[in-house]
C-alpha cells in the first residue's frame, strides 16, 4: 500500500481528520509500523493526493489529520476491451490494469469464454471495486475506473462499440496478424484483447468492420495477464 485511499465516510464530521479500521489499519500497523506523529501518503477517492499525520493509533483504530494538495497522476488514454478471463486471473488483470492508469474497462463475452465465468463471485461489483482500490493504492492514484460488463458480444459490437472507439485508434491483439503492435502511439487508443486462445475469425471480422486493426506482439504467445502490460508498455 503506497497510498492509503480514503473515502468521504472516513472523515470525522466537520473536520479534516479521518478514522480508519479494518484492512487499512492492519496494513499501517503491520507494514508501515506507523506511530503517532508519523506522516503517510494518502488520497481521497476521485480527488487529490496529500499527507496524513497520525494523531492516534492502537489495535482498534487509526486517526490522521489530512492535507490534500496535489492532483492524481494522469490517466492512460485507453479504453480496454477485454474478453472475460478465467476467474482465477481476473483479480490480477484488473489490479494490474488499474495500477497502470487504465480508467475504462469493458469485460465482454467471446466464443472461447466459458459461460461459467460469468457466474464467478470474482465478477461481483464488490470484488471489482476491491481490486480497483488495491490497484490505486499500489500506483498512488485516486481515480476509480469504470468497469462495465457486456455479456453479449454481437449486440455490444453492433450497438455500442462505434461510440466507444470514436476519436481513438482501435486495435485488437491477434497473434495471427502480420502487423506488429505500434510503438509510442500519440492518440487515445481502444485496445481489444481476446480470451486464452484468442478471438475466433468471426469475432475478428466483426471488430475489423468497426475499424479495428489486428496487431501482434511477436512470435511468442503470452498469457493475458502478461500480454496486457506488454501491449500497454509498447503503445505508450
Amino acid at each position: 500500500m503506497n497510498l492509503i485511499l480514503l473515502f468521504k465516510h472516513d472523515f470525522i464530521e466537520g473536520t479534516n481528520r479521518v478514522r480508519l479500521k479494518g484492512r487499512r489499519l492492519k496494513h499501517v500497523t503491520e507494514i508501515h509500523r506507523a506511530e503517532s506523529g508519523d506522516t503517510l501518503c494518502v488520497g481521497l477517492a476521485n480527488d487529490r493526493i496529500g499527507t496524513g499525520t497520525v494523531t492516534d493509533i492502537d489495535d482498534t483504530r487509526l486517526e490522521m489529520d489530512i492535507v490534500l494538495h496535489r492532483p492524481p497522476p494522469p490517466k492512460l488514454p485507453l479504453n480496454l476491451i477485454l474478453a472475460l478471463p478465467r476467474p482465477k486471473v481476473l483479480n490480477r488483470i484488473v489490479l494490474g490494469a488499474v495500477s497502470m492508469g487504465v480508467k475504462n474497462i469493458r469485460l465482454i463475452n467471446a466464443f472461447r469464454v466459458e459461460k461459467s465465468y460469468w457466474q464467478s463471485p470474482r465478477l461481483s461489483e464488490e470484488n471489482l471495486f476491491h481490486q480497483s482500490v488495491l490497484g490505486l493504492e499500489q500506483s498512488k492514484d485516486t481515480v476509480l475506473p469504470l468497469i462495465i460488463k457486456q455479456p453479449l458480444f454481437k449486440p455490444f459490437v453492433e450497438d455500442e462499440l462505434n461510440g466507444i472507439i470514436k476519436d481513438t485508434t482501435p486495435i485488437v491483439a491477434h497473434p495471427d496478424s502480420i502487423e506488429d503492435c505500434r510503438r509510442g502511439v500519440k492518440t487515445p487508443v481502444t485496445l481489444a484483447v481476446g480470451p486464452e486462445g484468442g478471438f475466433i475469425p468471426y469475432e475478428i471480422e466483426k471488430l475489423k468492420e468497426c475499424g479495428f486493426t489486428p496487431v501482434r506482439l511477436g512470435d511468442r504467445i503470452l498469457r493475458i495477464e502478461s500480454a496486457i502490460p506488454a501491449l500497454l508498455g509498447r503503445l505508450f
